[in-house]
């Protein structure tokens, strides 16, 4: 090749055509270097046939690439779906190429840093700063700023440690081989429905084709146990496998369970580890030699040498959709992945999505049911609380029927898990003198209060400040008053109800790390806690043998917001939360209170008729013409400046298409019209699937100018509507 067509590191450029000088040797997928202006960026060469619109440029006009990076060319396949993502999400092709170069430090090739333990020496002085940080440090081992993150503290408090010998430094290679996991290690007794679902699944393995599988079984039915027979199968092949988590909480647990299986742990990819980790992890990735890859969304778009099998687990959870940036669903790409692959694609549930359902009935994805929970474990009663006619007492949020159900729980030495998905201590904070609320003042959005931190912090920004003695406004002394309660609040009840009983609380804001997150397992399974109280992140991946009663504290909080989703998601959430109770020998209990019910989604969980719930719920968006039957895209304008914005917006809406099959909402400002110090419009487009709504969103926008500081975004199959 004498020349070069590029997709660089930069979301604003598109393809861009180079000279390769005399004596270099490059083919499409080879990570190079190229000058752009006067610095250098990272690029990927490019197929030039897939840009066949974009006109080449003369050779007498080329800049020749300056050099060649040590790592493997990207798959002609991956570079396939780099191509469909940007093209189906309307989205740079150089934000989702940035994505499969996840680590650029990666890109160097082999090398040493050096990291840093504690040594046992103990500093001269020790100050309160030193004290903290070599306490949360302990055995952990990092680079210097790491170590200062770990710790919280600064880095020149690191390096003082260093200076005086308390840490020592270690020289680490960043590409030392990961142990291989043993596929005969350890073999599981299946049942006779089990073992019927691994042959399938590793019939399909060994096939090496292409073909979407939904495994759907009840929560504790053993899907995990099925589909490492599936990874089993590949890794006897030489494959890679990769296995998609919708929560970084929920890797530490796998990580145990895998290596009970396998002998080994997988690499682990998500974005709590640290930068040696990442890059040794893309480079074993990137070289055949990582054979199972566990991670988050973002480890779909890896450069897998070999990949055999993909595995989303939890396939129904809404946080496999990325919100920002590119705004992929990964349960799709990864289905689309496999297609480009020509691998199998395991999409497992307990409470699969519609638009999943949707593909088994047109024969797309093929399903396999495990209608049974594992060891004559049964699923657990289900008893309705209506809050209408059993309320709490005055200032408290559980009912007596599920306090005295705590009460027999404790009795018989069982555990028990209240769910309330709302983080904190309160959701609104306003003055009983003045009337004042909290508002956060980068986000049209009320601070919710976090008691156990002492601060008063906005869930969409991140602002937080120090919950004050006095409001803001009046200055009274002790006016402030909480209203409605988040999980801190019912974590009060408890203790005031059961002072004995031993609590963990479990949000994002306690188990913000896989570490955190197995010490919270730990902390169950050694019998440590009694009562739980969690958000969504304790609904799913958990299994807690003692966990016999789940109290679900208001069951009608998901169903506000006029979300199409809103009655499917609130039916999976605490159908997935009411499978934690009774998973081993003794039986389980769930209460649900609510306000509500006789809507058909509190039906539906209240008589376990679950087929009767998605059969209305399917027809009733079959009637809106509501995905998967029709197709959604939000176009969301944002600028510092209001006028501008909505200015943007509305020309946006006149220039809109007229066409059959087509409609336009909006503009409208957003539901959440401020966000980060932004002011926000949305406008939503309405189509039906035999529209080429891709096609018409790029001609549309395509002919609109605005403002650099206008930023106008668009969400393909949007599942947030704020």
């Amino acid at each position: 090749m004498t020349r070069a067509r590029l997709i660089l590191l930069n979301a604003a450029l598109g393809p861009l055509d180079y000279r390769v000088p005399q004596g270099m040797t490059i083919e499409p997928g080879q990570i190079v270097v190229a000058p752009l202006g006067p610095r250098p960026m990272v690029g990927v060469v490019w197929d030039e046939e897939s840009f066949p619109d974009v006109p080449s440029v003369g050779d007498n006009r080329l800049r020749p690439l300056m050099g060649m990076l040590d790592a493997p060319p990207l798959p002609a396949s991956l570079r396939r779906l780099i191509e469909w993502t940007a093209d189906y999400y309307l989205a740079p092709h150089a934000a989702v190429l940035r994505m499969a170069l996840a680590s650029m430090s990666a890109l160097e090739g082999g090398k040493t840093v050096i990291e840093y333990r504690q040594s046992g020496v103990l500093p001269e002085r020790m100050t309160p700063q030193r004290l903290q940080a070599l306490e949360r440090i302990g055995e952990r081992q990092g680079l210097v700023r790491e170590l200062a993150a770990i710790g919280g503290v600064t880095d020149a408090v690191i390096r003082g440690l260093v200076k005086q010998g308390v840490l020592e430094a270690v020289e680490v290679s960043t590409d030392l081989p990961f142990p291989e996991p043993d596929p005969d290690h350890a073999q599981v007794d299946l049942s006779d429905e089990q073992q019927a679902a691994a042959d399938r699944l590793v019939a399909l393995v060994a096939q090496r084709g292409f073909q979407a599988v939904l495994l759907d079984g009840v929560t504790g039915s053993g899907k995990t146990e099925v589909y490492f027979e599936a990874i089993a199968q590949a890794l006897k092949q030489g494959s890679q496998v990769l296995v998609l988590l919708p929560e970084i909480a929920l890797t530490e647990p796998f990580l145990d369970r895998f290596a009970a299986r396998f002998g080994h742990v997988p690499v682990a990819w998500h974005s709590g580890l640290k930068q040696s980790d990442r890059r040794r992890a893309w480079r074993a990735i990137s070289r055949g030699e990582a054979r199972v890859v566990v991670g988050a969304r973002s480890a779909l778009f890896l450069p897998y040498a070999k990949l055999g099998l993909i595995v989303v687990d939890e396939a129904h959870e809404t946080s496999f959709k990325q919100e920002e940036g590119v705004r992929y669903h990964a349960r799709d790409v990864a289905v689309m992945r496999g297609l480009m692959e020509e691998i199998p694609v395991v999409l497992a549930s307990a409470t699969p999505a519609i638009e999943t359902r949707h593909q088994v009935e047109l024969g797309r994805y093929e399903e396999i049911k495990l209608p049974a929970r594992y060891g004559g474990a049964e699923l657990p009663e289900i008893v309705g609380i209506d809050l209408t006619q059993d309320p709490p007492d005055r200032g408290r949020w559980l009912a007596p029927p599920l306090v005295a159900a705590m009460r027999e729980t404790l009795e018989r030495s069982e555990q028990s898990l209240l769910f309330l998905n709302r983080r904190g201590y309160a959701p609104l904070t306003l003055c009983r003198h003045c009337g004042y609320r909290f508002q956060c003042p980068n986000c049209s959005a009320w601070m919710v209060e976090h008691r156990l931190t002492r601060r008063l912090a906005c869930h969409h920004c991140g602002h937080a400040v120090a919950t004050p003695d006095a409001c803001p406004e009046c200055k009274e002394p002790d006016a402030l008053v909480a209203c409605g309660p988040g999980v801190e609040r019912i974590a009060d009840e408890v203790k005031a109800l059961f002072p004995e009983a031993r609590t963990a609380i479990v949000t994002s804001d306690t188990l913000w790390s896989p570490a955190r997150a197995a010490a919270f397992v730990r902390d169950v399974a050694g019998g440590a806690v009694d009562i739980i109280i969690g958000t969504q992140l304790v609904t799913k991946g958990y299994h807690f043998p003692e966990l016999t009663l789940v109290g679900v504290i208001d069951a009608d909080l998901g169903l506000d917001g006029g979300d199409l989703r809103a009655a499917e998601r609130t039916f999976q959430q605490i159908t997935q939360v009411s499978g934690r109770a009774g998973r081993g020998e003794k039986p389980g209990r769930v209460f649900i209170q609510t306000r509500a019910p006789g809507v058909p989604v509190m039906q539906a969980l209240l008589n376990g008729d679950e087929a009767a719930f998605y059969a209305a719920e399917t027809a009733s968006r079959r009637a809106a013409n509501a995905p998967p039957f029709g197709r959604f895209a939000a176009i969301i304008v944002s600028d510092t400046d209001a006028a501008l914005a909505q200015e943007t917006a509305r020309r946006i809406g006149k220039a809109a298409p007229h066409q059959e099959g087509l409609d336009v909402y909006g503009p409208a400002e957003a539901p959440l019209a401020v966000l980060r110090g932004r002011h926000r419009w949305r406008l939503l487009v309405h189509a039906r699937r035999a529209v080429d709504l891709q096609a018409i969103m790029r001609n549309w926008l395509s002919s609109i100018d605005w403002k650099a500081s206008t930023r106008v975004g668009v969400d393909v199959d949007p599942y947030s509507f704020v």
